[in-house]
């Protein structure tokens, strides 16, 4: 999902030349609705439909602010967020440390998008995009 959810992102640069504008970091609700349905809000003026989420990816628990797009149940006892970092300033590179919420230990990953999720099993680690 992390990697749809990077190719959707992209895919919308490639409609806008712009990349999506609420990303609060991460997948929340707005972020959903933004990529995922004819909104035509937040940027999405063609009220396009840039990523198809399956109904497991959106079990999200609302108590913890976590609605919107998640990794399925099963993947780790709590449901958070994806996390997505874009290179809005022409680094050619994220650093995902510096991403509020989570403690990554991958730093400089040469892309424009990076999406990823905390792995259940090692505290620290990150699990997505980082190629």
């Amino acid at each position: 999902m992390a990697e749809s959810i990077k190719t959707a992102v992209n895919a919308f640069y490639a409609e806008y030349s712009a990349y999506p504008s609420n990303t609060s970091g991460k997948t929340d609700k707005d972020f959903l609705s933004l990529m995922s349905t004819t909104n035509t809000n937040g940027g999405n003026y063609r009220g396009i439909a840039f990523l198809e989420v399956p109904p497991k990816f959106t079990n999200g628990v609302a108590a913890n602010g976590d609605l919107g797009l998640v990794p399925p149940k099963g993947y780790g006892t709590k449901m958070t967020n994806f996390y997505i970092q874009i290179d809005s300033s022409g680094l050619g590179y994220v650093n995902p440390t510096k991403s509020s919420g989570t403690s990554v230990t991958n730093a400089n990953v040469p892309s424009t998008v990076a999406v990823w999720a905390d792995d259940p099993k090692t505290k620290g680690k990150a699990v997505g995009t980082f190629k």
